[in-house]
């Protein structure tokens, strides 16, 4: 079985053993002729994909009424793969969500890394910090440094533990986030599991 969860700049394919990515400028979908499983959140992709009837886009298959109308295929897919808990999909943008006994909950979207960056380095060149992932957010900071790195994670850090549920890390700064969470669960398969579970109940 192949999956393939498309972004803005990947096709990002998994086989249930291994994953590789295709880049969404150059990759050709029509060279693949077996059947695939399918989400995207790339409107120019998925015109070409809805031409090609071995790509099933599970969309399709998701009860959006359980959700919101405008919650990303993503996120629901990734919400469909627990039961119980807090995700935290830190890429770009950074997604929160709470499943409660299989229970969509709410979530929200916080700013990524770099966007975050670079808005302090906008304000003054004086701001042009990296984040301290490792500055103590229980105590006021006295540096600059420290000073952005716990405004920006002390509201993100309080609001996720505040819900006191087991955290789920996925996405591309995964790793970095795991640093402030360290009792957090890092899966980058989260979405594809999700995927895999709508695929046995349709």
């Amino acid at each position: 079985m192949l999956l393939c969860d498309i972004g803005n700049t990947s096709y990002h394919f998994f086989d249930l053993k291994k994953d590789f990515k295709e880049d969404v400028n150059i990759f050709n979908p029509t060279t693949i002729k077996k059947k695939i499983f399918y989400i995207c959140v790339n409107s120019k992709i998925q015109k070409i994909l809805k031409t090609l009837p071995n790509w099933i886009d599970l969309a399709k298959y998701i009860d959006i009424s359980k959700y919101y109308k405008t919650i990303g295929i993503d996120r629901i897919m990734a919400c469909e793969a627990i039961s119980n808990g807090v995700i935290v999909d830190a890429g770009s943008a950074i997604t929160v969500d709470i499943v409660k006994n299989n229970v969509y909950g709410g979530g929200f979207i916080y700013p990524g890394i770099n966007t975050m960056n670079q808005t302090y380095k906008n304000i003054s060149d004086v701001l042009d910090y990296s984040f301290n992932f490792e500055c103590n957010l229980d105590i006021m900071p006295k540096n600059s440094r420290d000073s952005i790195s716990y405004g920006y994670l002390k509201p993100f850090y309080s609001e996720v533990l505040s819900h006191n549920m087991n955290i789920f890390l996925t996405g591309g700064d995964a790793k970095i986030f795991v640093k402030i969470f360290p009792n957090a669960k890092i899966d980058e398969k989260l979405i594809f599991k999700g995927m895999n579970k709508i695929i046995k109940k349709a």
